[in-house]
This record gives C-alpha cells, structure tokens and sequence, in this order.
C-alpha cells in the first residue's frame, strides 16, 4: 500500500513538472498517456472476453479508469473468484485473477452447469466428471452453506458422488460406495460426524441407508 501511494507521488510531481513547462496555448492541447499495456493473469479468457476489458482500459489513462465499470466487466465473468488490479504508471496496468473452484455439477432446465465456489452457476463443458451433482433445486448460497458445514467435519468430499436438495432446506448424501446418508434440518454437523464414525466401524459394513432425520434417532436399513 505504501509503495503504491509513493508511486502516485512520483507519477503527480512528474506531472507537475511536465504541465510546469507548457504555456496556455499548448496546456489546451495537453492530454495525459492513454494505457498502451493490460497484463492480465491467472486465468485464460476468450478472445471477446479479452478484447472487451483491454478496449475499455486502453480508451483511458490511469487517473480516469472508472473502477464501477471496470469491475461490472471483471464480475460479468462466472470464472473469475477474486481479482486485484495494479496500476503501473505511467501507462500500463495488471490485473491479477483468482480462478473459481468447480464444487459440483447440476442440470437446470435441461442444461449442465457447474456449481463455482463464487456462489455462480457456470454454464461450462471444462469440468471433471467426477464432481459430485446436485439434484433438486436450490440455490447456491444454500449449497455453499451446506459445503462448509462438510468441511468442518471429518467427511471427506471426494467420497460424495451425490446430493440431493428438498423444498424443506433438508440434504442427503450418496457415497461413491453406493450408501445413502438422510440428514435433519438441524444439527448438519454432529450427524456427519457420528455417520463416518458408524461407516467406518466393520459391524456396519453392509450399510445401504443411513437415516439421521429423527433427533436422538439413527435407522440403519442394510
């Protein structure tokens, strides 16, 4: 932060300096450096996508970049998870982006779509077939909610080949080994935690269903 505000104060006593040399006639005619370069990293975009933030950028000169519309492009993009923009002066600019994570897939509509850790439903056909998917319909701060929950326990995601969503907010979960875990409304948690515990002990080896909805309650269906 300190060495971005020490740049500012370089770059406006060099402007000083130069508009200190012009007279009233050629101070009219004066205009600041347009941005001759956009360096963007973390993430590949499409040739539109690209051609739509250089454009924008290199129409202006870095005291004149509105930062609304800057980021109404950037945030446009369902990939993009988070983004930082650098201004180099005198005339060039970075932008440094964070790729979103793949969480799961889902059919809405008879379309596929890629549930992204930006809380976006992303129309996309470069994703691994092995994310777990979704059915039922909800929405994504629900699912992330549900995501954060699981990772705050000792399930393993990479072990959930299925979820599925109730109008009620209620989930369960099918493991890739085939059993059904049915979860309560409350208590996301704790419930987890006891059903790797039950699933990981031998004498519940043949487990096909694991019903948890009932408080104080576990039904084992084998």
């Amino acid at each position: 932060m300190l060495q971005q505000i020490n740049k500012k104060i370089i770059f406006y006593i060099f402007l000083l300096i130069i508009l200190g040399t012009f007279n009233n006639k050629n101070l009219a005619n004066f205009e600041l450096p347009k941005i001759n370069m956009v360096n963007i990293k973390g993430i590949e975009l499409n040739e539109n996508e690209f051609l739509e933030i250089t454009n924008f950028i290199k129409l202006k000169n870095l005291l004149s970049i509105e930062k609304s519309q800057l980021k109404e492009i950037l945030n446009a993009n369902d990939l993009i998870e988070k983004y930082e923009v650098l201004k180099k002066y005198p005339s060039s600019i970075e932008i440094k982006i964070e790729k979103t994570n793949f969480l799961a897939s889902t059919n809405i509509n008879g379309k596929n779509y890629v549930v992204g850790s930006n809380g976006k439903f992303i129309n996309t056909k470069n994703y691994s077939k092995n994310l777990p998917f979704v059915f039922g319909s909800f929405k994504t701060e629900k699912f992330l909610e549900f995501k954060d929950i699981i990772f705050q326990t000792k399930f393993k995601y990479n072990k959930i080949k299925n979820f599925y969503y109730f109008p009620s907010g209620r989930w369960d979960i099918e493991m890739n080994s085939g059993v059904l875990i049915k979860l309560p409304n409350k208590g996301i948690k704790e419930s987890l935690n006891i059903s790797i515990d039950l699933l990981d002990n031998i004498e519940f080896s043949n487990i096909k269903i694991l019903d948890m909805r009932q408080k104080n309650q576990i039904v084992i269906n084998d």
